[in-house]
């Protein structure tokens, strides 16, 4: 008896787990429960008009949210999932003219949510296409005519303004319009785009240039002033040392005459030597100066008596 217990309990559990997905698959499609997932949202109908939505992730019991009008869904109603994550998509080749009748292409980027799924579902028929439309329209209808300085520098404050134009219609289709913004902004010119190459090519030239040449004025401009500076110093330390070699000579002079005066005689040594002149050395015994005095006396008095001789004759 306990085996055949046992193996009864044992057909009744595998019996229970093969017909689980059944009765929970039959108990879903009549109504008594659903499971809503993250970033979503159900809609339910009966006879055509909104009963009601779940937007709740988990086990949700539409009885418990609506009454017994749920249980009549299945039969004549219908139940819809939206998706209500965060989308994103990217408009390319928007054309526009700017104010100077230069053809552009423009890509805008911009974020989609459903906010309000029953919107979402039964406001418009195609409500992506319609959004997707309705931010074409409004990237043109705003970069059209502009100066395309403003056009290619002022993208950010641009999408603010294509965002501003578009979330008030999005919102009655359900939508909410998160971030806009202008990623790329072309010529479609080729030409036009290999002129403008050609110009801010030279455009860098010059501003490479001048910029080097103010490098090399600021740098000339420097080193002026710097050797301006060493000269004043220089010119400052040559007229304070005569004052410090004479109150040095000054001081030497109170203290000791004699040493003054072998100090000079070496400064005028040094000086002597270092002027290069020929030096001649004579002994102090010769007479080197009373001789040259001498013979200059005796060719005087000769020419005197010469002169003398001839007033004689004559």
């Amino acid at each position: 008896m306990t085996g055949d217990w046992q193996i009864d309990n044992l057909l009744a559990f595998i019996l229970g787990i093969a017909l689980l997905p059944l009765v929970l698959t039959l108990t879903s499609h009549l109504g008594l429960y659903t499971i809503v997932r993250e970033r979503e949202a159900q809609v339910f109908t009966l006879f055509g008009k909104v009963l009601g939505t779940l937007d709740e992730p988990g086990i949700r019991f539409p009885i418990l949210q609506f009454g017994l009008k749920a249980l009549l869904v299945p039969l004549f109603g219908d139940m819809q999932r939206v998706d209500t994550r965060l989308r994103q998509n990217y408009l390319r080749d928007q054309m526009v003219n700017s104010g100077e009748g230069t053809p552009m292409g423009v890509g805008i980027w911009y974020e989609m949510q459903v906010n309000d799924p029953v919107a979402y579902l039964f406001t418009n028929a195609n409500p992506e296409g319609s959004l997707e439309a309705n931010v074409s329209s409004a990237t043109i209808s705003t970069l059209s005519n502009l100066e395309m300085d403003k056009m290619l520098e002022d993208r950010h404050q641009l999408s603010q303004q294509v965002r501003h134009s578009v979330s008030p219609l999005s919102e009655k289709w359900g939508y909410r319009l998160g971030s806009v913004y202008i990623r790329k902004v072309a010529f479609t010119d080729r030409q036009m785009v290999d002129n403008i190459t050609e110009k801010v090519v030279k455009r860098l030239v010059q501003v490479t240039s001048a910029m080097k040449q103010d490098g090399e004025n600021r740098v000339g401009l420097i080193k002026s002033q710097t050797a301006y500076k060493v000269s004043q110093k220089m010119a400052e330390a040559g007229a304070a040392r005569p004052a410090v070699v004479g109150d040095a000579l000054n001081a030497i002079a109170r203290q000791d005459p004699e040493v003054l005066e072998a100090v000079l005689d070496v400064l005028e040594t040094e000086r002597l030597i270092a002027s290069g002149a020929p030096v001649e050395l004579v002994p102090p015994e010769t007479r080197v100066l009373v001789s040259l005095g001498e013979a200059d006396g005796m060719a005087k008095g000769s020419r005197w008596s010469g002169s003398g001789g001839d007033d004689g004759r004559g």
